[in-house]
C-alpha cells in the first residue's frame, strides 16, 4: 500500500547567480509531484526576465513586497498578499525595493526553466 503523506525535510537548494534563494519543496528537482512548491527569498534589486510560462504560478508573500507586471499591468503585493497569475501570459516578476522579499511559489504543472519561456 503507498503511503498516504511525504515529508520534506531537505528541500532542494536550486543553484542560482542573481542572489535569489530558491528552497523547492515538492517539484521535478526534489520530491516529484505533479506541482512545485518553492520557499523563495528575493533580495533588494533583483528580477526576472520577461516570460510566458506553461503552468498557473501562485504566489503568497510572506515578508517585503514584489513587483509583477502582468502582461501590461504593474502589480505590488504586501506581505500577506497573494496572486495566480494565469498559465500563457506574459509576466516579469521583480524586486526593485530596497527590502528582502520572502515568499511562496506553487506552480501547476511543475516549473521547468524549459516550460517558463523565458525571454532572452
Amino acid at each position: 500500500m503507498a503511503k498516504s503523506f511525504e515529508i520534506q525535510r531537505s528541500p532542494f537548494k536550486v543553484p542560482t547567480n542573481d542572489g535569489k534563494v530558491i528552497l523547492e519543496h515538492f517539484g521535478k528537482a526534489s520530491i516529484s509531484a505533479d506541482i512545485s512548491v518553492a520557499h523563495m527569498i528575493a533580495p533588494p534589486g533583483w528580477e526576472e526576465p520577461f516570460q510566458c510560462p506553461e503552468f498557473d504560478e501562485y504566489t503568497i508573500i510572506i515578508r517585503g513586497k514584489k513587483q509583477i507586471i502582468v502582461e501590461d499591468e504593474k502589480i505590488i503585493l504586501n506581505a500577506g498578499s497573494s496572486i495566480k497569475v494565469n498559465k500563457g501570459v506574459r509576466v516579469k516578476y521583480s524586486n526593485p525595493f530596497n527590502e528582502v522579499c520572502e515568499y511562496i511559489a506553487i506552480c501547476k504543472p511543475p516549473f521547468t526553466l524549459e516550460k517558463s519561456n523565458r525571454e532572452s
